[in-house]
């Protein structure tokens, strides 16, 4: 199908959507709800008898953004001045697909690199970029093989996975899902936290990944897989060796600087006591800045400016922030 319009997400980059993409076989449900419906007891299996009504309700056609030109993504250059190589990578796809029909298809990306670098930001931001959403699976909380893939609708409390989640109830057949610390998946679950990515790595192997829960084929294959780590060590190398792996260095100080200077301009524009303060951050408050890992730096500026307000300023000054790794803040009983 043709071009239905545009993906009003974004300001900074519009990508009209190119077609509607089938993510499923209407046939194929329908099938599986007219069996389970002719089977025995149908409060056994209500919860999968809701989820194949749901299906037919909600239909199998959902859109597939495309880029109409390589897009400005200078603002994410400067504001993720250490995801440079990722950017390129995102920018090479995206110039593939804008001559031709085609929806944007990037190759699944592992960031590597130490924890609080924004790694997960980044995700954040390309998401928002593609206007297709983003769909957090944490991987240092998960335990069951079945939160990617689905559990047996036989089981007690089954449920569908994340990824036929993000599919059958999302609104896009390229969402960009993110398995955050792919290297913290429990090597003590009962099942392999990891072994449904060998085959939603593959594209062709990704075009018919069955959902164990629903049990019916769903196409996969244009999701938008990014994985953060700290240690690549702790990954499958068949798992690795499906992934382009960016290696994540800590900011330089002048990068730091200028991600800290984004931070304080993107605080200040989101909140309407924003306009309480100046348009540029103080020297000082970024030389105190660019020494914190950026996952801090948004707190240290929401204390800052708390700070200074408390003080009846509308300047945030150096000595209005935490002191770099002064996050946790004990609360007790004076001894």
């Amino acid at each position: 199908m043709a071009s239905t319009g545009l993906v009003p997400h974004n300001p900074h980059f519009q990508l009209p959507v190119a077609q509607v993409r089938s993510v499923f076989q209407r046939d194929d449900v329908a099938r599986k709800l007219a069996k389970l419906q002719s089977s025995g007891d149908q409060r056994e299996h209500e919860s999968l008898r809701h989820t194949y009504e749901r299906m037919l309700e909600r239909g199998p056609d959902r859109f597939q953004v495309k880029p109409s030109g390589v897009p400005d993504m200078s603002r994410l250059y400067d504001t993720l001045p250490n995801f440079t190589d990722a950017l390129d990578d995102v920018k090479r796809h995206v110039a593939l697909a804008q001559d031709c029909p085609d929806g944007i298809e990037i190759t699944p990306m592992l960031l590597l690199g130490p924890p609080g670098i924004g790694k997960t930001h980044f995700a954040r931001q390309l998401a928002d970029l593609l206007g297709t959403g983003m769909n957090l699976v944490p991987m240092s909380s998960m335990t069951a093989g079945w939160l990617l893939s689905g559990s047996s609708s036989q089981w007690k409390g089954a449920k569908p996975g994340k990824v036929f989640e993000a599919l059958v109830d999302g609104q896009y057949a390229n969402p960009v899902i993110v398995v955050d610390e792919i290297d913290k998946a429990s090597a003590d679950a009962q099942y392999d936290p990891l072994g449904a990515l060998y085959g939603l790595l593959e594209h062709d192997t990704a075009q018919r990944f069955t959902d164990e829960f629903a049990d019916v084929a769903i196409d996969a294959s244009q999701v938008i897989w990014i994985t953060t780590a700290n240690d690549a060590r702790a990954i499958p190398e068949p798992i690795l060796n499906r992934m382009n792996v960016f290696e994540i260095e800590p900011p330089s100080p002048d990068a730091a600087r200028q991600i800290a200077r984004h931070l304080y301009q993107g605080i200040r524009q989101e909140h309407g006591w924003g306009a309480r303060f100046g348009a540029e951050p103080d020297s000082g408050v970024l030389d105190v800045l660019a020494e914190m890992p950026p996952r801090e730096m948004r707190r240290a500026l929401m204390t800052g400016f708390g700070n200074a307000r408390l003080n009846r300023r509308d300047e945030v000054k150096a000595e209005d922030l935490p002191k770099p790794g002064s996050s946790r803040t004990r609360i007790g009983f004076l001894q």
